[in-house]
């Protein structure tokens, strides 16, 4: 990257480059033999590098980004005012561009928690699961009791008690598959490693019975799995009392863990965008690529997800899909979001969000090419539905909408232990109980926003620091905090809201 230069060309055959900062109409650009800025170009934004015609193909990163809506004069601003999405080409080539991992050297250990039945934690929580929206403040008052000033100073090997409520759970049909995933989700949850121990709380009428979550989700009540009904229990205040009553006889076994050196295969790392940029191609986006090839490397998995988001990227993935089935799944899942966008009448470009194009995204095929380089150059080993368990290593991907705190439900619920969530506009995100990393597209953002950004990966675009670099510098983070060292997000508190389930089906 030439750090001198005003803006940055991505790929030789782009005829757009990204502002590193606002450019002002007048301004000349010699490094680009002499290149007028016609009309002002806001940082992160993209500038013509020469003529383009009505109906042809804008390109950054070497890839088709939409099509001229309008001619587009040299240095004039290039966005949603001239340019749309269009019909587009991908060549899927599956498994054309996979190549084998090279496996790591050395062993590298974090510092986890292995469960008695061995699966290995990197939090020590006690949840308290809502079957239904009807037991959803039961279950946060639970939680309040026990974030009382002292509650806990009894048990310091327990980070907290965490409420997981939502809004659904009832007038949805008793065996379809809108049911059926959010059993799956909630299933997830209550089975985390990350939770020694979880109340489960149903009103009791709902549809979704307690009985069927522990039944399709393989879980037997015992100790620290405790389901209470609040119309058996006697109402409100009485299922409050009785989940502390469970909650305290719980805190002592929770409290009896130990960390202990575990290899990095144990990790399994949800990845997520949001709040995105101009600079999240460039920086951030591509330097968790280049720690997750590390943790592949090291035996750790991966998740990308987000469908939407990788709309008109997906051929860079099925090229490096391990098998031909692999790869047509991903295909598979982007026509159903295809077919579902016409049925709803909608648009998968109404993705980007505006404040994704105040930052510099124009279309979803740019947000999508950005966002598909956090999974980095490894084979992509699997394919899975929301909220799935994942049961193999390396990088894979879950089906899942692009709104963040959806996609990081259905992840922490196939089983992800950690999430790295890049950030260009700067989101607040944390995932209880998964701890959450969050990585700064650019270096204004993180100073503004130091309280919740864990790093700053905007001395890319400076030329401090490589992308490699930064990738290694994210891989220590990782394991530094899975190891139990507090990210910005849990620091803050954040992280008990955002249980946001993919709810499918109609309600009746």
């Amino acid at each position: 990257m030439d750090t001198l230069s005003q803006v940055i060309r991505l790929h030789e055959d782009d005829n757009v480059a990204i502002a590193r900062n606002t450019l002002p109409a007048g301004t000349v650009l010699e490094d680009l033999d002499g290149l007028v800025v016609r009309t002002e170009v806001p940082a992160a934004h993209k500038i013509a590098l020469r003529n383009v015609e009505a109906g042809e193909l804008v390109r950054r990163y070497g890839q088709t980004i939409g099509r001229a809506s309008v001619r587009i004069e040299r240095g004039e601003h290039v966005h949603i005012h001239n340019v749309s999405m269009g019909d587009f080409e991908r060549d899927y080539a599956f498994g054309e561009d996979m190549k084998p991992v090279d496996q790591a050297r050395e062993t590298l250990t974090f510092q986890g928690i292995r469960r008695a039945d061995g699966r290995v934690a990197t939090r020590n929580y006690i949840g308290v699961v809502s079957t239904v929206n009807c037991s959803a403040t039961v279950s946060k008052m639970v939680a309040q009791h026990f974030s009382a000033p002292g509650r806990l100073d009894a048990y310091p090997n327990v980070d907290g008690v965490v409420p997981v409520t939502h809004s659904f759970g009832c007038c949805i049909d008793h065996n379809g598959e809108g049911i059926q995933q959010l059993r799956r989700t909630i299933g997830g949850f209550v089975k985390h490693a990350n939770f020694a121990g979880v109340l489960v709380i149903g009103l009791g009428c709902e549809a979704n019975q307690m009985g069927a979550i522990f039944m399709t989700g393989g879980i037997a009540p015992g100790p620290t799995m405790v389901p209470l009904v609040m119309q058996e229990q006697g109402g409100t205040q009485k299922t409050v009392d009785a989940a502390i009553k469970a909650i305290d006889t719980m805190l002592p076994l929770a409290n009896q863990v130990v960390r202990e050196p575990l290899p990095i295969s144990h990790l399994n790392i949800a990845l997520q965008c949001g709040g995105s940029d101009g600079y999240s191609g460039i920086t951030a986006n591509p330097a968790l690529g280049a720690a997750v090839d590390l943790l592949v490397q090291h035996g750790g998995t991966a998740i990308l997800s987000e469908t939407p988001e990788i709309y008109g990227a997906e051929h860079l993935l099925t090229r490096r899909a391990v098998s031909l089935e692999v790869g047509e799944k991903i295909v598979e899942r982007i026509r159903w979001w295809e077919s579902y966008a016409e049925r709803e009448k909608g648009s998968i470009d109404n993705n980007p969000t505006p404040g994704n194009k105040a930052g510099g995204l124009t279309t979803i095929l740019e947000k999508s090419l950005g966002a598909v380089a956090k999974s980095g150059s490894t084979p992509l080993m699997g394919v899975y539905r929301y909220a799935e368990p994942i049961d193999t290593h390396g990088l894979v991907f879950m089906d899942a909408p692009g709104y963040d705190p959806m996609g990081a439900t259905g992840q922490i619920a196939s089983g992800a232990n950690l999430v790295v969530f890049t950030t260009g506009r700067g989101s607040c995100f944390g995932a209880k109980p998964a701890p959450s990393i969050k990585l700064a597209t650019n270096t204004l953002m993180y100073n503004r926003m130091r309280d919740d950004m864990d790093i700053n990966c905007g001395d890319i675009m400076d030329g401090s620091v490589s992308v490699r670099e930064k990738g290694e510098q994210i891989f220590r983070s990782i394991i530094e905090i899975a190891s139990g060292a507090q990210s910005k997000s849990e620091a803050l508190g954040v992280g008990n809201e955002e249980f946001v389930p993919w709810m499918i089906g109609a309600q009746m």
